[in-house]
């Protein structure tokens, strides 16, 4: 008869874990929870080591009223919005067709994907600016929109291709039997089945193109155009250093992704680990 090893923790490992866990969350929770109090405080009192004497929502009510924030929130939707419809879309398509499929250059093409996730942001702002000059789309949206979609959809299609991989082909099979075209069996039978995949590059797409600074300066000129996260250089600078003004406005951004983090966690796991395995 085989013994069982015992799996209990000793107190002192049960003490180790725990204060490391505790630890642990203290950093991850300090920084957006000082943010938050710091949002919360006069305008004088922002470098205070005080939690809070008198709380105000004065930073939120100047941040809404007296900048362009509003504008630059209703940018960022757009090109928020399209980023990720296109973003899923594309991604999906692509790795479906490359995990169903054997065509010429299916090889080379997924080579490229790779490859082009190497290139630092620094790397190529300078050419994706020339082309974006050349076709007049500087200060347009359209401009971050094809930027973002270069960043996401790489990724995105090698981790649909592996969830994919794990839905078994017959799905496919017995739909055209059925007769669906190959679009029809992907779209009706395929894509009900892949939600946590979707959902997993959706979340990267959309946090992709919400947070991202160095392209949107680079390409959006004027206070109209800028985004939420190129906006929040404006209150912080060379010239002004409204602290107040900058974490309030850091915490109306970290709302929206919140939410779409609360929306799509339940398949984040799950479509994470999926593409890494194969039937």
């Amino acid at each position: 008869m085989t013994a069982v090893r015992d799996r209990r923790r000793g107190p002192l490992a049960s003490i180790g874990l725990h204060t490391t866990l505790i630890l642990a969350s203290a950093v991850a929770v300090f920084p957006p929870l000082w943010l938050l109090v710091t949002s919360l405080k006069p305008k004088g009192e922002a470098f205070s080591t005080d939690v809070i004497k008198d709380p105000t929502l004065g930073n939120y009510s100047h941040v809404l009223g007296d900048t362009e924030f509003p504008t630059w929130f209703g940018n960022s939707l757009l090109v928020v919005g399209c980023t990720t419809v296109l973003g899923v879309f594309i991604a999906a398509t692509t790795g479906y067709a490359v995990s169903r499929f054997r065509f010429p250059g299916m090889r080379p093409l997924m080579w490229l994907l790779l490859v082009t996730q190497m290139f630092p942001v620094a790397i190529l702002i300078v050419p994706l600016y020339t082309i974006m000059s050349t076709l007049g789309w500087l200060n347009q949206p359209v401009s971050l929109i094809v930027t973002y979609l270069t960043v996401a959809v790489p990724f995105c299609a090698w981790m649909m291709k592996g969830y994919f991989d794990t839905i078994p082909a017959e799905i496919d099979e017995s739909g055209r039997v059925d007769g669906l075209n190959p679009f029809g069996a992907f779209w009706r039978l395929v894509v009900p089945l892949a939600k946590p995949g979707i959902a997993v590059t959706a979340f990267y797409t959309f946090i992709t193109a919400w947070a991202e600074v160095a392209y949107a300066s680079a390409f959006m000129t004027g206070e109209e155009n800028l985004t939420l996260a190129a906006g929040l250089q404006t209150f912080v600078n060379q010239y002004t250093s409204d602290w107040g003004a900058m974490t309030a406005a850091a915490v109306m951004i970290a709302v929206p992704a919140a939410l779409v983090f609360a929306w799509v966690q339940r398949h984040l796991v799950a479509g994470l680990t999926a593409g890494a395995t194969k039937s």
